[in-house]
C-alpha cells in the first residue's frame, strides 16, 4: 500500500500509538520530535492533557483562549526558549501502536478546543476534525467502531453512508 498520508508536516505533529483498550478506556503513548522517549497515557483524558501541555510548551499552535485556574500557577517568564528537534519525521513514522496508530496535526486551538487533521496510519486515511471531541470519536471509531450519542456516525469511511470525508457527519449531498 502506498503511504500517501504518512507525514508529520508540523512542528507539533504527534504520532499517537494506542496499545490497549480496557473496556473503552484507551491507553498507549505518543511520540513527538522533541524527545526520544514516549509520553505514556492511561485514558483519553490524560492523553489530551499531556498533548495540551506539549502544545503549551511549544507555544504552538497559539491558544485562542488563556488558561484559567482557581489556584496559584507559575506564570511563563515571557522568554522564548529554543526548541530543538531530536527525532526526525522518518523516525517518528516508524512508531506503531498495538491496536492503532494515528498522526495528529493540531493546526489551531480555538474556542477552547483543537482543530486539525488526523491520519489513521493502518488505513492511510486522513480526516479533518473541528474539536477534541471529534478527534477522540475518530480514534475510538477506528479502534472499536464507536458511534455518537446523537446517532450521527463519525466515520473514517464516509462513502458507506454517502457523505464526504469530514468528521461531524456533514452530508454534502443534502438539500439546504
Amino acid at each position: 500500500m502506498e503511504k500517501t498520508q504518512w507525514y508529520i508536516g508540523a512542528p507539533n505533529g504527534v504520532v499517537l500509538c494506542i496499545n490497549r483498550n480496557n473496556e473503552g478506556e484507551l491507553a498507549g503513548e505518543f511520540y513527538h520530535s522533541y524527545s526520544e522517549k514516549p509520553v505514556p497515557f492511561q485514558g483519553i483524558g490524560q492523553m489530551t492533557l499531556r498533548m495540551e501541555k506539549l502544545y503549551d510548551w511549544l507555544r504552538f499552535p497559539h491558544p485562542g483562549t488563556n488558561s484559567r485556574s482557581f489556584t496559584e500557577t507559575a506564570k511563563p517568564d515571557g522568554r522564548i526558549h529554543e526548541r530543538n528537534r531530536i527525532m526526525s519525521d522518518e523516525s517518528l513514522l516508524t512508531k506503531h501502536g498495538d491496536i492503532g496508530t494515528f498522526i495528529v496535526r493540531v493546526q489551531h486551538r480555538q474556542n477552547s478546543s483543537w482543530q486539525g487533521r488526523i491520519t489513521w496510519m493502518e488505513e492511510d486515511r486522513t480526516i479533518q476534525f473541528r474539536s477534541v471531541w471529534e478527534m477522540i470519536k475518530l480514534i475510538e471509531n477506528a479502534v472499536d467502531s464507536v458511534s455518537t450519542d446523537e446517532g450521527e456516525e463519525i466515520t473514517w469511511f464516509p462513502e458507506e453512508n454517502g457523505t464526504e470525508p469530514t468528521a461531524g457527519g456533514e452530508d454534502e449531498n443534502a438539500d439546504n
